[in-house]
């Protein structure tokens, strides 16, 4: 059983996690190695401006998963939009003569998303598991 791990605030103590699910707009599978590349390097970018940790990123050729450490301050819901906007300019931005053919629209994620609570100790080894399992495109 691993330790839990505190971070602090001034006027709180907090361990917060959960495991973010994005999907790909009509599950197309138009992830590639490259873009997921660059996925993680953006998410990373914007949950770092929100005082949000990134503990594990990976994903497969139609949807990402993401391990993260929450401040108490960030609302989840912005938090995702902010990651599904930027990631979604930059990728068309970056990409878009490789997915122009593969998508429906401009749309790069589905408007929906997964967010679940992890607990600490075996379930977020688990889960880091699981995220590390996926197999990346190549």
């Amino acid at each position: 059983m691993s330790k839990t791990t505190l971070r602090s605030h001034p006027h709180c103590v907090f361990n917060l996690k959960c495991h973010l699910v994005l999907v790909t707009a009509y599950r197309r599978e138009v992830i590639t190695s490259a873009i997921m590349e660059d996925l993680e390097i953006h998410i990373r970018r914007v949950c770092e401006m929100s005082d949000v940790g990134v503990l594990e990123f990976s994903g497969e050729t139609d949807h990402v998963h993401i391990l993260l450490e929450l401040h108490p301050s960030v609302m989840p819901a912005k938090l995702v939009n902010s990651i599904k906007t930027v990631t979604s300019r930059r990728i068309r931005k970056d990409h878009w003569e490789t997915l122009k053919t593969q998508l429906w629209g401009e749309r790069f994620w589905s408007r929906s998303y997964c967010m679940l609570s992890v607990g600490d100790g075996a379930n977020t080894e688990i889960i880091k598991r699981y995220i590390q399992n996926q197999t990346r495109p190549s």
